[in-house]
């Protein structure tokens, strides 16, 4: 299945999204903020089939992450997440390098869809 990054500052919330994933056999690599993932992703040569991130973190918010990333791998799928609708607005921004936003919170089915669309497109 697929190599994806979870970036996400929330333990609980990381846990249970990493968990979901690993049920439909993805390998999951967790990081618990955006400077970690773009660490991660740069470190690897943007090998992974899916950089999954929180929109709001303390250090490197998801965005600004994206837009790091497609400088760098403008092929690599991004599926972003929040829980705060005015954050969906400000990922207009990074368009060309995000596949989709899901807003939070969701089900165990909603980020299982969402990963396997954004896997798909």
């Amino acid at each position: 299945m697929a190599r994806i990054l979870l970036v996400e500052d929330d333990d609980s919330v990381r846990g249970f999204t990493a968990r979901a994933l690993e049920i439909d056999g993805h390998s999951v690599e967790q990081a618990e903020d955006g400077d970690i993932g773009l660490e991660r992703v740069l470190a690897g040569s943007g090998g992974y089939d899916l950089v999954l991130s929180d929109i709001r973190m303390p250090a490197m918010d998801g965005i600004a992450m994206a837009k790091e990333i497609a400088k760098e791998y403008p092929e690599q799928r991004i599926l972003l997440m929040t829980g705060y609708a005015e954050q969906r607005e400000r990922a207009r921004d990074v368009e060309k390098a995000v596949v989709d936003v899901v807003q939070k919170p969701f089900t165990l089915t909603d980020i299982r869809k969402a990963v396997a669309q954004a896997l798909a497109a």
